[in-house]
């Protein structure tokens, strides 16, 4: 079974969070057990407001494939920035990194599958080969592949079947077979995937400078 970022079966992850996060790859998580795993996962018990607000952090964690120092990171970076709430500005640099752009694009069926096309040297940004999964793609940038990656079957499958209905609108796609995206505008913090309480992530985060 696959694995996420930090080793534990994306399957179970899922169920531990109550909720698919596409950025995992293929759906129907929850489709034969819609609850945590283990013995007791199915048994209903009173959580804490820590816990509730750890499971909505977690969700930011596993879909966008970071280690938790990367979030903290990114949480600082995000704070920096002033003519904005941060934690809008914080999903807006997750929606930009370069694997969660490929997995959004439908070039790749998750962002494990698109950090390893990148770090195979098969994704091109304005022409130029980027190989570090958190390059921040910017508003202009074009978005290609190389011809390995275009014959790659993680893009292949992708097109065919993609994770994700729709791309976003803040993304230009033009090709059929060799399909290239350029981002037209900013991503925003309703492209988020999934179901998310930004407010529970400023709670939990709130000592972070």
């Amino acid at each position: 079974m696959a694995k996420s970022t930090t080793g534990k079966s994306r399957f179970k992850v899922q169920r531990a969070l109550g909720l698919e996060l596409p950025g995992l790859g293929k759906g129907g998580a929850l489709e034969r057990r819609p609850y945590g795993p283990g013995v007791h996962g199915g048994k209903r018990k009173k959580i804490s407001d820590y816990a509730v607000r750890l499971r909505e952090k977690q969700k930011l964690l596993y879909h966008y494939g970071l280690r938790e120092k990367q979030l903290v990171n990114s949480v600082k970076k995000a704070k920096k920035v002033k003519d904005r709430a941060w934690m809008e500005t914080l999903i807006i640099n997750l929606e930009s990194r370069l694997n969660n752009v490929l997995f959004r694009l439908n070039f790749a069926p998750s962002v494990p599958a698109a950090a390893q096309m990148i770090s195979h040297g098969q994704v091109l940004v304005n022409g130029k080969k980027v190989d570090v999964s958190n390059y921040v793609v910017k508003v202009g940038d074009e978005i290609s592949l190389s011809e390995k990656g275009y014959n790659n079957q993680l893009y292949k499958q992708s097109v065919e079947s993609p994770r994700m209905s729709a791309v976003p609108a803040c993304y230009k796609v033009e090709g059929s077979e060799k399909k290239k995206a350029t981002m037209v505008e900013r991503p925003l913090p309703s492209d988020i995937p999934f179901e998310f309480e930004g407010q529970l992530v400023i709670e939990y985060y709130w000592k972070v400078k």
